[in-house]
């Protein structure tokens, strides 16, 4: 896997305070993208053990609430499994912080991936320029969606989504 960046102290990318891990690589490759620098999977660095343990120096401070995935596109099969790893890792060390995943993947396609029952909160779908709105929660288009991954997955119909928040 390759990062273009971790952020630290982000309120803009989930809940609290968080520390954000941007990838690189995506498809989706959407028009007005606002970082269209990570799409290509080979750019960035490599993540290494130092990137790794900068996240988890962050995630040591108990004012940290949790990581977010951002990028790119975590979900991206440059990134798919190492990302697992990581979450596994994080979920492992620090119980009580949450995980946010952003992808432009839809729910309904990625509900079964069995990193999902090590994710609180999943932002889905491709950011769509005609449906910007920059007073939406978290997120940058309508379409996309806030879902509450664990709530998600106790339904009896997982693929019906338990959203997060509404605006």
């Amino acid at each position: 896997m390759r990062y273009h960046n971790i952020t630290k102290d982000d309120m803009l990318n989930g809940d609290g305070l968080r520390v954000v891990l941007w990838v690189a690589g995506c498809t989706h490759c959407c028009k007005e993208c606002h970082n269209p620098v990570t799409w290509d999977p080979d750019g960035g660095v490599l993540f290494d053990n130092a990137a790794r343990q900068e996240i988890f120096s962050q995630l040591d401070k108990p004012y940290i609430s949790g990581i977010t995935f951002s990028g790119g596109d975590p979900l991206h099969a440059a990134n798919r499994l190492d990302v697992r790893e990581l979450i596994e890792d994080v979920k492992s060390r620090y119980p009580a912080k949450t995980v946010w995943l952003y992808t432009g993947d839809s729910w309904e396609d990625i509900f079964q991936y069995s990193m999902m029952k090590y994710i609180d909160v999943l932002v889905d779908g491709e950011f769509k320029n005609d449906l910007k709105n920059t007073k939406l929660r978290w997120r940058g288009s309508s379409n996309q969606r806030v879902i509450d991954v664990q709530a998600s997955l106790r339904r009896p119909d997982p693929s019906f989504p338990v959203l997060y928040c509404t605006d």
